[in-house]
């Protein structure tokens, strides 16, 4: 009897036990914001949330919504919104939510960096604070301009408009129904944070080899202390020179037609912050061939080591082993889904070798074989009929009457414009099932000539073709030392940019059609054709072929409103907040 009673006990003490667990959890293991003090790991944490949501991370291809490219992929976002179903609502491009959770992280960084132990000693913790804080306002700079280039436009009474300025954390108490500041108020803020970013970072994270060499206001530290925080582990983090190139990208976008429209010191700006990073790397030099496709195993991907970049690549995210890319794009004879389409607006964009447009009286071009002795990048970029791809060469035939799944609209997985995209593409993928194997990608946040493009287009516009403003290349120089590492006009001096080098019309029109080739399919189309003004509704057309015709057809015609120039604010934050401005249209 004693033992029974003592096992009823057990068991209710159990229960009662169980109970208590089931009514009262134990505490979850979240830190509040006081704990980084303490924790610098998770203060840290807070600004690599910010690195985390860099747009650039991942691929958009958004080409689609433009003249550049076609999907066969009918649930495609961005074919959606070319077609007429862009709205407030519906909106894939969209910062709002992306960016402004990164700099609300960030902000909360800001507020605690200061009071967080980042080393016992006191001259270390002072470095970390400043490289970190540094890095914090490169970043919220980067995030404040792709929310400017995604929202920025204009109200209803013509002023142009930004976003609102947040910088301070926002708890549940903070005022969120805040005004946009102007487009020209936001861009001063993402400048006073490059200024604070500049003043912090080192040009690059490199390793010093003497105590001499430790800047001055860290004086005392040694060169040891001061790699610690500064040296070539941290590769691959912000620096000055990644900083002045967010600032080049923000100033053209300044500069750009749909937000500037007649100040020529803003294009003197664009070409100043962009000479000012080209100047860093020595000028116009070291433009070699492999580096139009950085991509490539030419071009040394596979053996990169840990932080390091090849000669094109400014910053770049981190190398990894896949194969999405190539199972989406390669076509279905490659077991691809071939679900980029390059246009034939975009093949046509090519110039001859000898670097005359097509419909030009010199060059050359003849309608019965249009792929020949055309600028390299063609076929490099693009698989066009006859072209071949994958690790052995196969010949691919995107003929009307082909015979194989890669014909033109064979299947759900054949190209709609008689081409496949072939850049970025590593071709020594092999997706067949018996032997897949994978290969090494990264995405280029900044690519150099980007920021050669830029000082281009932003010279040309500053002081004409051929002025250099106070550096020692004009924007003529520029585009001929591009095109010649394309290999573009090498025989004959570039006969046709010699023709046109002093019409700064023209340039303009070269200098935006170099820019369309060298960043094709990377994301940057789209907004372009936005910030110039230019035509949202060009017919995206494609190829029949069916030997010897070739045929033009009309494959996809665009439905944008003129006031898409400006994309929208989410309809949400409008319906919440009554200071919150729509652009115009929306």
């Amino acid at each position: 009897m004693k033992r029974l009673k003592l096992l009823w006990c057990v068991v209710a003490l159990l229960f009662c036990t169980s109970c208590k667990d089931m009514l009262e959890p134990e505490i979850e293991n979240n830190l509040d914001l006081e704990s980084t003090t303490n924790n610098a790991s998770y203060a840290q944490g807070l600004l690599l949330n910010g690195y985390n949501r860099i747009p650039t991370n991942s691929w958009s291809f958004n080409d689609v919504s433009t003249d550049d490219a076609v999907t066969n992929d009918k649930n495609n976002a961005y074919l959606k919104i070319a077609t007429g179903q862009w709205t407030a609502i519906n909106n894939p491009l969209s910062q709002w939510t992306n960016s402004r959770a990164a700099i609300q992280y960030l902000n909360l960084f800001f507020s605690v960096t200061d009071q967080v132990k980042w080393a016992v000693d006191q001259n270390i913790n002072k470095m970390f604070n400043d490289r970190m804080k540094g890095e914090g306002y490169a970043l919220r700079a980067l995030f404040n301009f792709y929310l400017l280039q995604a929202h920025g436009g204009k109200g209803a009474n013509g002023q142009l408009l930004g976003i609102p300025i947040v910088l301070q954390p926002e708890g549940l108490d903070a005022d969120f129904n805040k005004p946009r500041a102007t487009f020209d108020d936001c861009m001063a803020q993402i400048y006073r944070d490059l200024d604070m970013a500049e003043q912090l970072l080192p040009i690059d994270f490199e390793d010093i080899a003497t105590d001499a060499q430790v800047p001055a206001k860290y004086a005392g530290v040694g060169k040891d202390n001061y790699n610690r925080v500064f040296g070539y582990y941290f590769r691959g983090r912000i620096t000055a020179r990644i900083a002045k190139a967010i600032r080049a990208k923000a100033s053209l976008l300044a500069a750009s037609p749909a937000f500037n429209p007649s100040a020529i010191a803003k294009w003197e700006k664009a070409a100043n912050d962009a000479a000012a990073v080209i100047d860093l790397r020595g000028g116009l030099v070291n433009l070699n061939l492999n580096d139009i496709k950085w991509y490539d195993k030419d071009a040394g991907i596979d053996g990169l080591a840990s932080g390091v970049n090849p000669s094109e690549i400014l910053w770049r995210s981190d190398v990894g082993s896949g194969n999405d890319l190539e199972r989406s794009n390669f076509p279905p004879t490659l077991f691809g889904s071939g679900r980029i389409n390059p246009t034939q607006n975009l093949v046509n964009a090519f110039p001859m070798a000898n670097g005359y447009p097509i419909l030009e009286n010199n060059s050359g071009f003849v309608a019965a074989s249009p792929y020949d002795n055309r600028d390299p990048r063609l076929k490099l970029y693009i698989l066009v009929n006859g072209g071949t791809s994958g690790t052995s060469g196969s010949v691919i035939n995107t003929s009307a009457n082909g015979t194989t799944n890669d014909a033109l609209n064979k299947v759900e997985t054949s190209t709609r414009t008689g081409y496949y995209m072939r850049k970025l593409l590593r071709q020594d993928v092999n997706l067949n099932p018996s032997s897949t194997t994978s290969q090494k990608h990264y995405n280029p946040r900044i690519r150099y000539t980007e920021i050669y493009l830029a000082y281009a287009e932003a010279a040309n516009e500053a002081w004409g073709p051929l002025s250099n403003g106070t550096h020692a290349y004009s924007a003529y120089d520029v585009i001929k030392a591009i095109r010649k590492r394309a290999g573009v006009g090498v025989s004959n001096n570039d006969a046709y940019l010699e023709s046109i080098k002093s019409d700064q019309v023209k340039m303009r029109a070269l200098i935006r059609n170099e820019r369309r080739l060298e960043l094709c399919f990377e994301g940057f189309r789209f907004w372009d054709l936005r910030r110039w003004n230019a035509n949202l509704n060009e017919v995206a057309q494609g190829i029949s072929i069916i030997a010897p015709a070739y045929n033009s057809i009309n494959v996809e015609n665009r439905a944008y409103q003129n006031y898409m120039v400006y994309g929208p604010l989410p309809y949400s934050e409008i319906l919440k907040y009554n200071n919150l401005v729509q652009n115009a249209g929306w």
